[in-house]
């Protein structure tokens, strides 16, 4: 059975975001992920980490303002010095949590802009993304997401993603599949994942369509646990949803 890590920017959010630690320890999660770690000292959230014998999974890159709605900035040629003092600072939080992965959020692509632009200073970033995190024994990955929930998302396709790290080259820039998005946007879940396994180093899960926890939806969730056994996949699975009442209540889907 595949290894579950609670996603505590989506779950647990009855509680503050210190306590979702013991939530999801409580829960029966071994490993946790979330969005971004920088609203709080590094060492504060490794003693949550280590108080509850959780392995932190996967956080993001910077990735803007939030708050005003930018998802990522890698993708624009005018930041890019702000994406490397992201970098940097990721990296200092990733030794500190013991992470051993990192998600690009590529970013939003202004209506009328020039693709082949905002392209070609993603593949520079990550060119420099990837080779900054292999020095200090962390993968950096990238994620495809679907444009129903963000309009304008640069990276929408897997094989869109695969092909960009292709190019940037590097043994260290990996895939971040998520279950959900990609229902939407491509749907042939498990011959895509089978294909690509090679290059997915971390998969996230939501039910479609409304984004909910596994069995509330159209996705056979079952099948592709034992699927993703089968074809041999060893990394973490992240709870990446939003949940249908309580979180406690609504984790029937969990295996034991």
């Amino acid at each position: 059975m595949p290894r579950f890590a609670a996603n505590l920017t989506m779950l647990f959010n009855e509680v503050p975001f210190m306590e979702r630690f013991a939530a999801a320890t409580k829960a029966g999660f071994k490993g946790v992920e979330y969005l971004f770690p920088y609203d709080f000292p590094a060492e504060e959230l490794a003693k949550q980490l280590s108080t509850h014998g959780l392995t932190q999974v996967l956080h993001n890159l910077p990735a803007g303002d939030w708050g005003k709605g930018e998802r990522g900035i890698a993708i624009f040629p005018d930041r890019v010095d702000e994406f490397k003092a992201g970098v940097t600072k990721a990296i200092t939080y990733a030794k500190a949590l013991k992470c051993g992965q990192l998600n690009c959020l590529v970013g939003v692509m202004p209506q009328g802009a020039d693709k082949k632009k905002h392209h070609d200073t993603l593949v520079s970033n990550l060119k420099f993304a990837a080779s900054a995190l292999k020095n200090e024994g962390i993968k950096l990955l990238i994620e495809p997401i679907n444009t129903r929930d963000i309009p304008g998302f640069f990276l929408t396709h897997t094989r869109q993603a695969i092909d960009i790290i292709a190019e940037v080259g590097s043994d260290n820039l990996y895939d971040q599949y998520d279950i959900y998005h990609m229902q939407i946007m491509e749907g042939d879940l498990a011959r895509t994942i089978e294909a690509n396994l090679a290059k997915i180093a971390h998969i996230q899960l939501a039910d479609n369509p409304n984004r909910n926890e596994p069995g509330t939806g159209e996705i056979n969730y079952p099948f592709l646990y034992e699927f993703i056994d089968k074809i041999g996949y060893k990394g973490w699975i992240g709870a990446e949803y939003k949940p249908k009442t309580d979180t406690v209540a609504g984790l029937g889907w969990l295996p034991k």
